[in-house]
């Protein structure tokens, strides 16, 4: 890549990743830092929407030598003077990296992120914004492109689309394959000049998204003369806002799965992104769980908590006309003790149902294992044929003194 040869009288170039709520824009910044080829050291910019961040969480395992900055709060509005700041105490460290990533929120506005190295003297003289990489969700980018906003508010998928010098179309294992060409159409007519790469998990080669001096000031202007209008405010949907918490300790996993159940049902339609990483009980390996809408996934990273390491849960939803005291009320709900109650060898009542069990529903067990692949027993009944059962979460609901 070009970038390798640039030396510190030069530039540093910037790359703006950007694309809306789950769209798999911190999977991209993970792809590139993971790249063995480009032998590039980045200086990252994390901007959040939500007061309690997570993205920097995953981040930092993955990016031992680079340069973090977080932002949190809307890149493209009330944070902008931050950005420019950041920017500056990045360049005293110029040494230490090659190129700059800013990843924004997915609420943001591209356009002043990028308007602020044209119209800051410093940051013109310094940084050069290389390009604006947009990744779009197969899945949902024509309903995001479709919704509807109140007056005098942008959609912000819109215009992420529209300001991008490449476009990521990820996720595209979620739709069939005739869906494709249709969703690439609707994006050429908001912007017919950026390459569109389709993709899952946002693999796309970084020498076709880094080092590729693609942003042109007189293109942009073309389309959009105010480009450069520094007085123009970029609002958003006041309906849409996020809502964050977190907790020292540990979280039982089975308490999560049926949370998180319960609240895509009731509340999937209207979750734009959430998102958290967890200390979960009985387990060393930290657990990063993400949804958009009513798809959720979550699982077990190669990242441990390191002993010395304070261990705590922190979470972020942002949607629209969110229920912030019940989304709050019900992460709390899922914390847990890691010291359990019973002990491997106790025999206790295990709740199983009345065809295996008594009157109730419990059946005479032993302790086998404690914290077994989330849950907080295993149990063996004291039946013909020694069943093994789980005890999911440890009260008497589920598993109590015999």
């Amino acid at each position: 890549m070009p970038l390798k040869t640039r030396n510190a009288a030069k530039k540093v170039p910037v790359t703006i990743l950007t694309g809306f709520l789950g769209s798999g824009k911190t999977t991209l910044l993970n792809h590139i830092l993971e790249d063995p080829n480009h032998g590039l050291r980045f200086a990252i910019i994390e901007n959040e929407f939500g007061e309690i961040g997570v993205d920097e969480r995953i981040l930092s395992e993955k990016a031992d030598e680079e340069i973090i900055e977080v932002m949190n709060g809307c890149i493209c509005c009330t944070v902008r003077g931050d950005l420019v700041k950041a920017l500056k105490n990045l360049y005293n460290k110029i040494a230490q990296f090659d190129a700059v990533i800013i990843e924004t929120t997915g609420l943001a506005d591209p356009a002043p992120v990028a308007q602020t190295f044209f119209v800051d003297e410093d940051i013109q003289e310094k940084f050069s914004l290389d390009g604006i990489i947009t990744v779009a969700d197969a899945k949902h980018i024509l309903s995001r492109l479709d919704d509807e906003k109140p007056e005098g508010v942008e959609n912000e998928a819109v215009e992420q689309v529209a300001f991008a010098d490449r476009i990521l179309l990820n996720k595209i294992d979620l739709v069939e394959e005739a869906e494709l060409p249709p969703i690439e159409e609707r994006i050429k007519k908001i912007n017919p000049t950026a390459e569109i790469f389709r993709c899952q998990k946002s693999a796309v080669d970084p020498v076709n998204l880094i080092g590729i001096n693609a942003f042109k000031l007189e293109k942009t202007l073309e389309m959009d003369p105010e480009f450069l209008n520094t007085d123009g405010e970029h609002e958003h949907d006041p309906r849409v806002s996020s809502t964050s918490t977190k907790f020292e300790g540990y979280l039982n996993i089975k308490k999560l799965d049926m949370w998180i159940s319960e609240i895509i049902q009731t509340m999937g339609a209207n979750l734009f992104r959430y998102k958290g990483v967890l200390s979960v009980a009985g387990r060393s390996n930290k657990f990063v769980f993400q949804g958009v809408g009513m798809l959720f996934s979550g699982g077990f990273v190669e990242a441990k908590w390191a002993p010395d390491e304070k261990r705590e849960c922190r979470f972020v939803f942002i949607g629209r006309d969110l229920d912030k005291t019940a989304l709050i009320e019900g992460f709390m709900a899922c914390q847990c003790p890691e010291e359990l109650r019973f002990k491997v060898g106790d025999k206790v009542m295990a709740k199983v149902g009345k065809s295996k069990g008594n009157a109730e529903g419990y059946c005479v067990g032993i302790i086998l294992r404690t914290w077994d692949d989330g849950n907080a027993y295993r149990i063996e009944l004291q039946d013909k044929e020694k069943t093994n059962v789980w005890g999911p979460i440890d009260d008497d609901r589920f598993v109590k003194a015999a």
